[in-house]
């Protein structure tokens, strides 16, 4: 099945009809993007989460849609959206602890995939209120995370949306080659500084940072994984979820088969000419890929989102 994304390959397990006709912005829209930054609807601001400052920006209104960024990437990574999505949603980016402009803790303790999941709550907590519901998703870590932050806690999501990424390994054997690299890559960044990130994907080449020792400790305790339990978790996932990948992202084309395979009702959208950084390699495709499946669920009422499945 094929819709919307012109040459993009879309897998699904049911029949599903979407409003194909979304208008995805033009260049000049996209050149206006940073623009709305200083609208009436755009906030810029900080949450405190037990001790450490989170950076975070809110634009638009109406359903909340918490998107998260690649591992050593920031908030900047999705400015070729942020116009689009804003015109119906309130879209709130972040830096995740030792990216960007938020805090850098020294300890590496303060670095795990719970500690960002409670960064997460704390975000849709401050913008949004305890009680709120929203859209979650984000790229490659972002990806992982969002995945993790539904097991946990499934009743604050409303669909996931999940980008160039993995659920995690069920073989130990494969979850210590991944660490190891993961661990390598800290050392890394420890040895040669922010040079790193020129070497690496779009999404991270052009991001600030203040120093490489936040990234490395995000290596070793947020990018590392310590068990099963998110890929273990897919089966149970009972929101609508849109799984995308860039055709030449070879290292998650399997995963993201996969996750489509194990998320009951998930479609897939292969995007050609697209590497790791699809909303970057090719921003029209990937919004003309995301686009109807958002409206599609911002259209149905709460509790109603099974439609889709």
């Amino acid at each position: 099945m094929v819709y919307g994304v012109r040459g993009a390959a879309v897998l699904t397990k049911t029949a599903l009809s979407f409003n194909c006709s979304v208008r995805v912005p033009n260049a000049e829209v996209l050149r206006q993007t940073w623009a709305r930054y200083n609208s009436a609807d755009s906030i810029m601001s900080y949450l405190n989460n037990n001790g450490v400052r989170i950076y975070y920006e809110v634009h638009g209104t109406g359903t909340p849609l918490l998107l998260s960024p690649g591992y050593s990437s920031t908030s900047e990574m999705w400015a070729k959206q942020v116009a689009a999505i804003s015109q119906t949603f309130k879209l709130i980016i972040w830096d995740m602890r030792g990216h960007g402009r938020s805090d850098y803790p020294p300890d590496q303790s303060a670095y795990s995939e719970d500690h960002t999941i409670t960064d997460m709550v704390a975000l849709l907590d401050e913008v949004c209120g305890t009680e709120s519901k929203a859209i979650v998703g984000g790229l490659s870590l972002g990806g992982y995370m969002s995945l993790a932050f539904y097991r946990l806690h499934p009743e604050r999501v409303r669909a996931l949306l999940i980008i160039d990424t993995g659920p995690g390994f069920k073989k130990d054997a494969a979850r210590d080659a991944w660490n190891k690299t993961a661990s390598a890559t800290g050392d890394r960044f420890e040895r040669e500084g922010l040079a790193v990130l020129q070497s690496m994907s779009a999404e991270r080449a052009s991001v600030s940072h203040r120093n490489a020792e936040g990234l490395a400790l995000a290596a070793r305790g947020m990018l590392a994984q310590r068990n099963s339990r998110v890929i273990d978790s897919l089966e149970r996932v009972k929101v609508p979820a849109l799984v995308v990948v860039g055709a030449d992202d070879k290292p998650f084309l399997a995963a993201s088969e996969y996750m489509t395979r194990k998320i009951p009702g998930a479609i897939k959208v292969v995007i050609p000419n697209a590497g790791h950084a699809v909303n970057i390699d090719q921003p029209a495709l990937f919004l003309e890929a995301v686009m109807p499946f958002l409206l599609k669920v911002n259209d149905l009422p709460a509790g109603q989102q099974k439609a889709l499945l």
